[in-house]
């Protein structure tokens, strides 16, 4: 039987020059982007890049854990100076 590994991957939507929609994936765990038009493509895409990077590169495998454990993952709100808005530095 196969083991089992766990890769955090974030997904976040942004703009192409041409103004469409896309969605980059990054594995922070391999450091690896990919993308695609919708989630599950960008899921589908960085899934199969992970695996190719690990099948040519097997001592990866020792970073990762083979075990799941939850992420903590938290949105944080920054707000800007408007003295320091226009500047420069």
């Amino acid at each position: 039987m196969a083991e089992k590994y766990y890769l955090d991957i974030v997904i976040k939507k942004e703009k192409l020059s041409d103004g469409n929609d896309i969605f980059v994936a990054y594995c922070n765990s391999l450091g690896i982007v990919s993308q695609g038009i919708n989630i599950d493509e960008a899921i589908k895409n960085i899934r199969e890049a992970c695996e190719l990077y690990l099948e040519e590169q097997p001592e990866k495998y020792e970073e990762l854990s083979a075990s799941f454990s939850p992420l903590s993952f938290f949105i944080i709100e920054v707000k800007k100076n408007a003295q320091t808005a226009g500047a420069i530095r």
